[in-house]
């Protein structure tokens, strides 16, 4: 299954593939041509992102609620479902804008869509 993760702001390199951004607003000086698409269904919840931007919540927490959003918001269960039967077909790349891929959605997103269903 080739999926990827990477930041929106990096250059597109040929081996991304179709470049999926999965923010919940589009960012700032990226232009339409460098994604392929945009899913804001695999973002996480504008309380989610709040709260951890605010330090409401730890970010432990942030990873818990991200993924319980994911198998139980409607939009997100359709979202993932729609992203596992395009990686069975292509390279996909999925991104944000996010410095630290250690502490972002895109790197748990990646790891839900390649533990399977």
């Amino acid at each position: 299954m080739p999926i990827q993760a990477k930041r929106v702001y990096d250059p597109p390199e040929p081996e991304d593939g179709f470049r999926l951004l999965t923010m919940r607003r589009w960012p700032r000086g990226i232009a339409k041509g460098k994604v392929s698409g945009w899913d804001k269904r695999l973002a996480p919840s504008t309380e989610l992102l709040a709260d951890v931007r605010t330090g409401v919540i730890s970010w432990e927490e942030y990873v818990n609620r991200y993924r319980w959003e994911m198998v139980n918001r409607p939009d997100a269960i359709e979202g993932v479902a729609d992203l596992r039967k395009q990686v069975n077909g292509e390279t996909v790349t999925i991104m944000c804008g996010c410095k630290d891929e250690t502490h972002c959605h895109r790197t748990l997103l990646k790891e839900l869509i390649e533990a399977g269903p």
